[in-house]
């Protein structure tokens, strides 16, 4: 996923809003990225994503880019990542938010 994709289809949260939230308030948890913007609070398809991304931060930090190192959530396109979501909820495991 590229830094424009989005990671919380239902609060419309980008990789690099997360990414800037991290570098800028430094949670002390995952959960804390719920502060931008609700992200992890619709459906609760981005949380593992959310998860991950807490997790790089914490294990090596950001680089003088601002950027996470590259990962596995990097190989998955953000067609594929938008399919996944969709199947998700179609499978009942998440509700978004109503419009």
């Amino acid at each position: 996923m590229k830094l424009d994709d989005k990671v919380c289809y239902c609060f419309h949260i980008s990789k690099r809003k997360i990414i800037n939230h991290l570098r800028i308030h430094r949670p002390r948890r995952a959960s804390q990225l719920s502060d931008c913007g609700g992200a992890g609070t619709g459906c609760g398809w981005c949380v593992p994503y959310l998860k991950r991304y807490f997790a790089e931060y914490e294990k090596s930090g950001l680089s003088e880019t601002g950027e996470l190192p590259a990962s596995e959530t990097e190989a998955i396109t953000a067609e594929e990542y938008a399919r996944q979501r969709d199947q998700y909820i179609e499978s009942g495991k998440g509700k978004p938010p109503a419009r």
